[in-house]
């Protein structure tokens, strides 16, 4: 595997995840890649994620794996389908092939770090067996403390690398919460925060999507945002 390999999880669904995952692959170097193991929620040829990761980042290259109609836990989406689910295995073996020729493979999950692909496994399971660190993605308000700094503590139970967190959509008018949140969040993950996605950045052409992650990313994701206090 000569590519590099960063899994992307979310604390939960609708977090931004996806647009985070485009943002990163917009401020990367080289050839990416974009893996979405197992797609929930959408019919046969309806667009899931990776289309709108391949309209923000025109030239990513896509794969995804399976895709279950029902807007479920992809495993148990396979079951109702009456399909084979996708595997962990499965997932690293991919990740693993796309890696031998981009130079970033990007990894997306379906909800959050435990939500099962199979009877057995999750995405933590994918990260393990690929050796690759998990960047979390984060709401921006009240409860997203909790929820975070239950993803990365089980990231730690499990002996995995947190690359940072970054909050998917961060309001354009934030509350008190949201604003507290950019120093609490580390404060209580542990982890560096690398970023704040600007609400409604999904819906923006390739160019200026690009602009806006180069402004809501920070260095170490190859954009020039700074955490508060940093």
């Amino acid at each position: 595997m000569s590519g590099r390999v960063l899994v992307v999880t979310g604390t939960g669904t609708g977090v931004g995840k996806t647009v985070v995952t485009a943002a990163v692959a917009a401020l990367a170097t080289g050839r990416v890649a974009v893996l979405k193991p197992a797609q929930t929620g959408v019919g046969p040829d309806e667009p899931g994620d990776l289309a709108d990761v391949g309209r923000l980042v025109p030239g990513v290259t896509g794969r995804e794996l399976g895709r279950y109609p029902d807007p479920l836990a992809p495993g148990t989406a396979a079951r109702r389908a009456g399909v084979p689910p996708v595997t962990p295995a499965a997932a690293a073996a991919a990740a693993r092939e796309l890696a031998a020729d981009h130079d970033l493979v990007l990894v997306e999950g379906a909800g959050g770090l435990l939500v099962r692909f199979d009877d057995d496994g999750t995405l933590a399971d994918v990260a393990a067996a690929l050796d690759a660190p998990v960047l979390v993605v984060a709401a921006a308000g009240l409860g997203t403390l909790n929820h975070t700094a239950l993803t990365t503590e089980a990231l730690a139970a499990r002996g995995l690398g947190c690359a940072g967190v970054v909050i998917g959509s961060w309001p354009r008018d934030p509350d008190l919460a949201a604003r507290c949140n950019l120093a609490d969040l580390p404060a209580v993950t542990g982890a560096p925060l690398l970023g704040a996605v600007a609400e409604g950045a999904g819906t923006l052409p390739p160019e200026e999507f690009a602009a806006v992650a180069r402004h809501s990313l920070s260095p170490e994701l190859g954009g020039k945002w700074h955490s508060p206090g940093s």
